[in-house]
């Protein structure tokens, strides 16, 4: 477009059109502007614009030729980078040939080894599953003969229970006898001494009633004293009322005497105050005045000697000595500093080994526990029910008498879908309790709530308790001693062993708890050790900032060095400054001297106004009367109103004491109507006691003869007691002969058991490695493993 009308001559700026104020432009314009109207004039401003485009596109294709060139170069490095990426991959290609070959050979080999190691383990579980059969053969004769020898034993125990049941009731009736006479016995003692007490009661009461008539009397007489002084007291105390009102108003009249002359005093004695006030501030300023005015000549005769001997440039030079001197000291600190930096870091060196020694113990203690959870992880039961064991929180070293108790009931779950599992029944606050003696084992355990009842119908015993105690349990209880010893209501005894399966997980998931201590005591022991560390670290630092200190030290030195010098070439510019402080101190004091003289004059004026001041002391005088007058009349007040109130209060204490008389009297009548019917009363108890004693007296010979029929019956229940126990020992003993053999065969079919358990985790583990040789294969061969042909 701009070419265009350049080609036209045409424009807003053209000369074909002329627009307001272009004339008087074009008379002003430089010669520059004036040659530009004429080539537009002349046609010929497009040539300049083309001339103009051409140059930029010349300059446009230079440029382009120029990354024309740097493309080229960039192709062809290019170009030698792709052959030698060509030569290393042709390299690579026959160097990955050859390791494959290897590696299929390798992961042939271990493919096969997996297979042998598998056939192994699959022949180990098939031989520990016969013989596991074998052994839950003879649990089972075990357990046969077991509760074969336990079917006599419910007769026996009753038959003994019985006896001993009819011994002990027995023993109770001549218990009970006894206590009968026993008892008859305090009662006659007793009544005998209520029938004593009883008379002495009765002679009480009527000596009461004998001496309420002189008390009745003596009452009367006083009541009439007082009625008749009651009648004689108005007089008295109307007259002292009047003496108290006449007294209290003179006192009236002389307090506001007393007031007026206060008043009076009070205003002399403030205007004297405010004058003594007034002279003791302007004694106060003056001496404030004349002690400026003695520093102001002190001062100007300071720097008139000053003046007359100015700073010695010698002090300047030892000054300068001086600072030069703690320059070399600050040099000897750096270096001291230097050596304590050297001294820390060598400290510092010597804290890292006791971390690393926390830090392997903590890994010692990390690993423990990893190996730990690893072995429970792989005892746990399959299936996707969590079984009871991992369940439990027991205290260390009950594991066994747990496991002993539960045995394989530790491996039932608490969820409802499983086959066998645990389940609610009852908070069991009807349970029967436990023998005296022994504590339940739920206080050792922490379980969930489905098994607390089990739990707490378990009793805790010391070794050689649990036989004695047996005796004692309700049916559902049992006994167990710290070593894993059982021992069952019904009679079922098991001795201590070694732990069961179970017992060794809750003793691991102890020990991995303890680890749990033991990880957080080595986290604190490298704790410690690391802020040890960090402490000689701190105090590297320390040091290292007493060196920097110690540097900066150097540096001050310098400077001071550098101001003393300057200080030498000050001193001789002192002078100066010293003529100018005069003539401000000089001025000063002019000003002061005047202020002086200002003062003096008010101080003479108020010294004649306080002369001239009336003298107060009628006044005091008058005052002191009037108030001693005031006193007085306070006095004469006080007594008659002292008279006035004692006999008020006097009146008053009559009349209350009338009132107490008719009281008195009321009570003194009450207690003698109830003392005679207190002495009636006494005499009816005292006929029912003897009455009491005389049945009493024929009750001894009955209590002899039924004591003597017990006796004899007591020696037949003992003789039936004492057979039965001795049939009930023997039973007890051929019993506990077949537990022993039956615990022993459970045992060793728990631990044939425990044998395959672990040959199915080798099957498992050497199938799962062979799994993987296999799939290792098919990753990286691409093809399935192959035995080699015969």
């Amino acid at each position: 477009m701009q070419l265009l009308f350049a080609d036209a001559s045409t424009g807003a700026r053209s000369p074909s059109m002329v627009g307001q104020g272009r004339i008087g432009e074009l008379i002003q314009a430089k010669p520059q502007a004036r040659r530009q109207l004429l080539e537009e004039a002349a046609g010929i401003s497009g040539l300049y614009s083309r001339r103009h485009e051409a140059e930029l596109r010349l300059r446009g294709a230079e440029t382009n030729l120029e990354r024309l060139e740097d493309v080229t170069a960039q192709l062809s490095s290019q170009i030698e980078s792709l052959k030698r990426q060509t030569r290393q991959a042709t390299r690579f290609k026959s160097l990955s040939a050859g390791i494959r070959a290897h590696d299929a050979i390798l992961l042939h080999l271990r493919w096969v080894e997996a297979k042998k190691v598998e056939a192994e383990a699959t022949s180990a579980l098939n031989q520990l599953t016969t013989a596991v059969a074998g052994r839950a053969n003879e649990q089972m004769e075990a357990a046969k003969t077991q509760a074969v020898s336990g079917l006599k034993m419910p007769e026996l125990r009753d038959e003994e229970v019985k006896a001993a049941a009819l011994l002990q009731r027995l023993q109770i009736a001549r218990r009970q006898l006894e206590d009968d006479a026993a008892r008859m016995m305090r009662r006659r003692d007793e009544l005998s001494r209520r029938l004593l007490q009883l008379a002495e009661d009765i002679r009480r009461e009527e000596a009461m009633v004998a001496d309420n008539s002189a008390i009745l009397e003596r009452l009367a007489t006083e009541e009439a004293e007082l009625s008749e002084l009651l009648e004689f007291s108005g007089e008295e105390v109307a007259g002292a009322r009047e003496t108290m009102d006449e007294a209290a108003a003179r006192l009236s009249e002389s307090e506001a005497t007393l007031t007026a002359l206060t008043s009076e005093r009070a205003e002399a004695a403030a205007n004297r105050a405010q004058l003594e006030r007034a002279i003791t501030d302007l004694t106060d300023r003056r001496a404030r005045l004349e002690k400026q005015i003695g520093e102001a000549d002190s001062e100007l005769n300071g720097i008139s000697t000053r003046m007359a001997a100015l700073p010695d440039p010698g002090e300047k030079r030892e000054a300068l000595d001086a600072a030069q001197n703690a320059e070399e000291e600050a040099y000897g600190a750096q270096e001291s500093a230097e050596e304590n930096l050297a001294e820390a870091r060598r400290n510092e060196a010597l804290t890292r080994q006791p971390v690393e020694a926390a830090k392997a113990r903590l890994s010692e203690i990390e690993t423990e526990a990893r190996t730990i959870a690893n072995m429970l992880s792989a005892s746990a039961a399959a299936g996707d029910f969590t079984p009871l064991a991992d369940l439990l929180s027991i205290e260390q070293g009950y594991e066994t008498a747990l496991g002993a108790v539960l045995g394989d009931d530790l491996e039932a779950p608490l969820q409802a879908e499983a086959q066998a599992h645990w389940h609610g029944n009852g908070d069991g606050a009807d349970d029967p309790p436990l023998p005296a003696g022994c504590r339940p084992l739920s206080e050792r355990v922490d379980a969930p709530p489905e098994v607390m009842r089990r739990l707490k119908q378990v009793g805790l015993v010391e070794d050689g308790e649990g036989q004695s105690l047996m005796r004692s349990l309700s049916p559902g209880q049992e006994l167990v001693t710290k070593d894993g010893a059982v021992f069952r209501w019904d009679g079922y005894v098991k001795g201590a062993d070694a732990p069961s399966a179970a017992a060794l997980r809750l003793s691991q998931k102890n020990r991995l708890a303890a680890l749990e201590g033991e990880r957080r005591e080595a986290e604190v022991t490298l704790e410690d050790v690391h802020q040890r560390q960090q402490q000689a670290g701190d105090e590297v630092r320390t040091v290292e900032g007493a060196l920097s200190a110690a540097r900066e030290a150097v540096r001050m030195a310098g400077r001071m060095v550098a101001d003393a010098r300057a200080a030498l070439a000050e001193a001789e510019r002192a002078s100066g400054e010293l003529v100018r402080r005069r003539d401000v101190v000089a001025e000063t004091r002019s000003q002061l001297a005047g202020q002086l003289e200002d003062v003096a004059i008010r101080h003479e004026e108020t010294e004649a106004q306080l002369a001239a001041a009336p003298d107060f002391s009628q006044l005091e005088q008058r005052l002191a009367t009037q108030g001693a007058e005031v006193g007085r009349m306070r006095g004469e007040l006080a007594e008659a109103r002292a008279r006035h109130d004692g006999l008020m209060r006097e009146n008053d204490a009559r009349k209350r004491r009338i009132v107490a008389i008719g009281q008195e009297r009321a009570s003194w009548e009450n207690r003698a109507k109830g003392a005679e019917a207190q002495i009636a009363t006494l005499r009816a108890r005292e006929e029912e006691a003897r009455d009491e004693l005389e049945g009493l007296d024929e009750a001894p010979e009955e209590l002899e003869d039924k004591r003597r029929q017990l006796t004899r019956e007591l020696e037949t229940a003992e003789t039936a007691r004492t057979a039965a126990a001795d049939r009930l020992a023997e039973a007890e003993e051929a019993q506990r002969e077949a537990d022993r053999h039956a615990a022993k065969a459970l045992a060793d079919l728990a631990e044939a058991r425990e044998k395959r358990g672990r040959a199915e985790e080798r099957l498992v583990s050497a199938r799962e490695r062979r799994e993987a040789a296999e799939a290792r294969i098919g990753e990286v061969l691409e093809v399935a493993p192959m035995r080699p042909s015969a």
